[in-house]
This record gives structure tokens, sequence and C-alpha cells, in this order.
């Protein structure tokens, strides 16, 4: 059976996608590292749409 490949999220290397790589999607400690400090900065932001939509219906007013 082939062994399922993927993509390292955070530098793009091949990472074989098995129970034995602990960092799994990543494919080292560093690279899970740098990704959890992205969060931690807020750097991963999902757009508040809701707000902006709230704020054109005041100005339809």
């Amino acid at each position: 059976m082939k062994q399922r490949t993927v993509t390292c999220p955070q530098c793009g290397n091949a990472v074989i996608w098995d129970a034995a790589n602990p960092y799994r999607p990543f494919c080292s400690e560093r690279c899970k590292m740098i990704d959890l400090g992205q969060w931690a900065a807020e750097a991963y932001r999902v757009p508040d749409t809701k707000k902006q939509d709230d704020e054109a219906l005041k100005d339809e007013k």
C-alpha cells in the first residue's frame, strides 16, 4: 500500500502521513512551533463580516 504524503503547511516539505510522526501535518517540531506562535500572535484571523453588515444596515436607515 502506498503511503500518503501531505505538504507541511509551514515550509512546504513533503511529509509522510503516519501515526509515527508526532508532528503531523507538520514535518518537524520547529514548523509546528512556528505555526503555534502565529496563532498566539493572532496572525490568523477570521474576518468579522457581521459587524460590517450591522454598520451597513445602520447607514441605510
